[in-house]
């Protein structure tokens, strides 16, 4: 039995949660609305504020699917109650942030700044010139976005300069070596 797929989620008095026939969530809470089509296998149930995943066979497909359907939807009622974030740290002569609109203005070292604008539900922050905090309720969309903003420059092992998570540590090189004790 999946011990991930086995564990109840707690839905909290502010949040509340329907359920239809064909495994379509809807979650509702205090910062908004998350819904969701799962699998018609699994066996979704709401009692006395507890959500429950129950799956119907061993079958390999049906224990994968029982531990990521219960993880979406603790994913989805922490969404609505508490929201996502991810912070990106950058770091290099001349690179920075700026807010511009809903959306950013990034300057990478590139011939032309970069515009950033946020998809549905998610919105940017920029507290310093070298950090942007990207938030919103999924989970899967925000880190989906904070990855897109790192691919424009990708910490480089030589120096570290680019865009990177907040404490994530980037392995460096040494660079050339034994140029000077060749002559």
């Amino acid at each position: 039995m999946s011990r991930i797929g086995r564990a109840p989620i707690d839905v909290p008095k502010t949040v509340t949660v329907t359920v239809d026939g064909s495994n379509h969530v809807v979650v509702k809470g205090p910062k908004g609305t998350l819904s969701r089509a799962f699998n018609k296998d699994m066996k979704i149930t709401i009692e006395d504020g507890v959500l429950t995943v129950e799956r119907p066979s061993d079958d390999k497909e049906h224990r994968a699917l029982h531990g990521l359907t219960r993880a979406l939807l603790h994913n989805m009622v922490v969404g609505v109650t508490d929201g996502f974030k991810k912070v990106l740290e950058i770091n290099g002569v001349g690179y920075r942030a700026a807010q511009k609109g809903k959306g950013i203005t990034l300057s990478l070292g590139f011939s032309h700044p970069v515009q950033v604008e946020p998809p549905e539900g998610i919105t940017f922050e920029v507290p310093a010139a070298n950090k942007i905090v990207v938030s919103g309720l999924s989970k899967e969309l925000v880190g989906e976005v904070a990855a897109q903003i790192r691919r424009y420059r990708q910490p480089e092992p030589y120096k570290g300069k680019g865009i990177k998570y907040e404490g994530e540590h980037i392995r460096r090189k040494v660079g050339k070596a034994g140029a000077k004790a060749a002559k």
